[in-house]
């Protein structure tokens, strides 16, 4: 059977076999190996248990699997197969200068790595803070969306606007609705929904416009198919065409095509889909606090099913509800991206 030197099985006083005592410095080894486990995002765990085989492919892919899958159970995994402990300093040192981890790697290397180490400071998440810990945009003030939808041969698009009205609605929004417009009704309807804005500046909290259509990169297709440009469209919300939004998140949701390429991607079982000088006035760059979300890469199609609308949407409707008052806005687009592909 597989151990390390100085680990072997007790009998218990019932003739059972106990679990085996584990060397206090190896205790200590397995405290120090989570403690840099523990700083490691899901991805680069991965990435490390990857780069670990390569460095000793005596950790088999099965041993990893079955006893290495949280940071918790992989320290306690490399605890027992690199001990003593400068055996693991060199398997750690060689595994982090792949992943790469520069900012880790001196607590293995160094001279006093024996010894306690400072952790580094990791930036904290929503999910990691307690109330009043994160810098957030002040959302006091009213919140205001524009939300336009062409229907017209776009199969599941009604459930969209559905979806959106319905979480809108439980976020506070005063709700703007366009449905199947030509060029010139879009333009006119947000003209005026910005000029609004300006109107009643000093009360506004937030600005989203979701506009959800055909179209190509770089432009929004309406009913008729003439196109709208977008860089056009987030230029009217900037700090110039609207003070009211200056230092306010602007939010724009482009559930569109960007193209006619199809992601291949990886067969499933799912049902297919439609596819600094301090004497200056303080200044504000022209562009600032917007958020614009794409539901695919540039030059690709996006996903829209025909019962149950898009993909995007859906998914980011159900994150918004869940955790609407909880998390801060990059955390939201964060976990709503990877539900969308779940």
């Amino acid at each position: 059977m597989e151990g390390s030197p100085g680990i072997g099985w007790r009998s218990g006083s019932d003739g059972s076999r106990a679990p085996p005592k584990i060397p206090p410095a190896m205790e200590e080894l397995q405290s120090r190996l989570q403690e840099t486990l523990d700083l490691l995002s899901s991805q680069e765990l991965r990435s490390f248990r990857d780069h670990l085989r390569k460095v000793e492919p005596r950790v088999s892919q099965v041993k990893l699997e079955l006893e290495g899958r949280s940071p918790s159970e992989l320290a306690r995994l490399l605890a027992k197969q690199y001990y003593p402990p400068a055996a693991a300093k060199r398997v750690l040192v060689q595994v982090l200068e792949q992943l790469p981890r520069a900012d880790l790697l001196p607590r293995w290397q160094s001279a006093a790595a024996d010894g306690p180490v400072i952790p580094r400071k990791i930036p904290k998440r929503s999910y990691d803070c307690v109330e009043g810990e994160l810098d957030h945009y002040d959302l006091s003030g009213r919140r205001k969306a524009f939300l336009m939808c062409v229907k017209r041969n776009r199969l599941g698009a009604h459930q969209d606007v559905l979806l959106m009205e319905d979480w809108l609605g439980q976020c506070q929004f005063e709700n703007t609705l366009c449905i199947d417009p030509d060029k010139m009704e879009l333009l006119g309807k947000i003209t005026s929904f910005r000029d609004g804005l300006n109107e009643i500046k000093d009360d506004i909290g937030c600005c989203l416009v979701a506009l959800m259509s055909h179209g190509e990169e770089g432009f929004i297709k309406m009913k008729d198919g003439e196109k709208v440009s977008l860089e056009g469209i987030f230029e009217m919300f900037n700090n110039k065409n609207c003070p009211a939004l200056q230092e306010k998140p602007k939010i724009f949701i482009i559930q569109a095509c960007r193209g006619e390429r199809r992601d291949s991607g990886v067969e499933t079982d799912d049902e297919p889909m439609d596819s600094d000088d301090g004497s200056e006035k303080r200044r504000l760059p022209t562009f600032s606090d917007y958020f614009i979300i794409y539901p695919t890469q540039a030059d690709h199609v996006a996903l829209r099913d025909p019962r149950t609308g898009s993909v995007m949407i859906k998914a980011m409707t159900e994150v918004f509800k869940q955790y609407g008052n909880k998390w801060h806005i990059a955390d939201f687009f964060t976990k709503f991206v990877l539900l969308s592909y779940r």
